[in-house]
């Protein structure tokens, strides 16, 4: 991850104190962020910006700002205010914040530390995009396969889609074959993903053989190899269920290690717009993410079918809660991120009965969904919280969880699609601030 290049915009109108006060203040800020911004050579305001620029920072606010907003305008990048010696805003700088916002300019003035690093992480993710970092896809036959009759109604298929994502944030979405991946990584040696995997400490599940873990092993290295051989790739995923005769594993576990050892970010069912929300909100927030399908209660038998569930969990007020579950069990996380993370055999009838799967759990407690939707010019955050875990044995949601918001009718008709981002904790105020740094309009449920 690239740091933000911030250039220190001051005011020629400043005396002999305050130009003292700037440059102590921008030795704290190069201090206190020095982990997610690199400083430029400061600029005095109405001179040229550095091309290398990617937002401004305001170490200090004067009077002459009101008197300088038209050179301000002409400065087309986000402005960030860290006035106060705690490396945040000054509260007496609201009124010239207040005042450059309603000249039309994008500024960011953040009281704590943590969120005016989602502000610069967020910045510099935007410009990473921008660079075109690689999105890698894995597939064949999109919306052909096991469950046509569901994949064909996905809107990130559509060659609109990917052109949509690339005109909006400008990354490469990349193509490739999903068979022949699975080719390679079934070539591989059992010994060469022993040797591999020797140090990966994977918490594995009695029943689940060796053949089944070097297996997804091999999908592993396959992968890394094209990551490497395409470069600057940050984000993966496949099109595993719906074409899951083509390979005799499942990515899960190569994702979290993909993640874990090289960083990059993952997302299931060759869904792009989640790969794309994934990467946005890792990148700016640091939080805890994961991709999971959402089965409001609201839903019914609809949702209860699919999951091979007879009725949802006897609980009071169900209108405002969901079952979180995907390929039977809570769905695909970093185990990093995780309170309990297990390996185990596959649930799912449509893959390999040599496939893989995650068993896992976030913390319970406080949690925050979100996805950007598919006009790339909105975002949907919904404030949530982690109930319980329920357990339906021999169906397709043998651990998912139980989630609760706060309006149920609200949800279902705010919600972009049956995929959701799950964070652990409550990351409202973070995700909206990244939001404005994307020029997304938020919806808050």
């Amino acid at each position: 991850m690239m740091k933000a290049r911030l250039v220190p915009l001051y005011f020629d109108a400043a005396n002999e104190r305050e130009r003292g006060e700037f440059k102590e203040q921008l030795d704290r800020l190069k201090e206190m962020y020095g982990d997610v911004a690199e400083f430029l050579e400061p600029v005095c305001v109405g001179n040229a910006l550095p091309e290398a620029a990617d937002a401004v920072v305001f170490p200090q606010l004067i009077g002459a700002a009101f008197k300088e907003s038209e050179s301000l305008k002409k400065y087309d990048l986000p402005m960030i205010v860290l006035t106060s010696k705690f490396g945040t805003v000054e509260m007496w700088d609201w009124e010239i914040v207040y005042y450059l916002r309603e000249k039309g300019m994008n500024v960011f003035s953040p009281y704590n530390i943590e969120l005016a690093k989602v502000v610069i992480r967020a910045i510099a993710a935007k410009v990473q995009l921008k660079q075109g970092v690689k999105f890698l896809m894995f597939q064949d036959t999109p919306g052909e396969g096991m469950q046509a009759y569901i994949f064909k109604r996905f809107y990130w298929w559509e060659d609109e889609a990917t052109q949509t994502m690339a005109n909006a944030f400008g990354m490469k979405l990349i193509h490739k074959s999903w068979r022949k991946l699975a080719e390679d990584a079934k070539a591989i040696s059992d010994d060469e993903a022993r040797k591999i995997s020797a140090d990966w400490d994977i918490n594995k599940a009695e029943d689940l053989t060796e053949k089944s873990f070097l297996s997804a092993v091999k999908l592993y290295i396959a992968a890394k190899a094209e990551c490497e051989k395409e470069g600057n790739v940050v984000g993966i995923g496949c099109n595993c269920l719906n074409e899951s005769f083509y390979s005799d594993s499942t990515p899960c576990l190569a994702w979290n290690m993909l993640f874990e050892r090289d960083g990059i970010i993952f997302a299931c069912e060759g869904d792009t717009l989640t790969l794309l929300s994934n990467y946005m909100i890792y990148q700016s927030l640091k939080a805890p993410f994961m991709m999971s399908n959402v089965y409001p209660f609201l839903v019914g038998m609809a949702a209860l079918a699919h999951e091979k569930i007879d009725k949802f969990p006897d609980i009071e007020d169900p209108d405002n809660h969901a079952l979180v579950v995907h390929c039977g069990y809570f769905g695909l996380v970093a185990r990093q991120f995780c309170s309990r993370w297990i390996l185990r055999p596959k649930a799912l009838e449509i893959v390999d009965d040599n496939a893989v799967v995650v068993d896992c759990e976030l913390p319970k407690g406080p949690a925050t969904l979100a996805k950007v939707t598919a006009d790339m010019k909105h975002i949907v955050i919904i404030e949530a919280e982690i109930e319980d875990y329920v357990q339906y044995p021999g169906s397709d949601c043998r651990n998912g969880a139980l989630i609760r918001y706060n309006d149920g009718h609200k949800v279902m008709e705010g919600l972009s699609s049956h995929h959701a981002i799950v964070m652990s904790g409550d990351w409202k105020v973070q995700l909206l601030q990244m939001a404005k740094v994307f020029g997304l309009e938020p919806t808050v449920l």
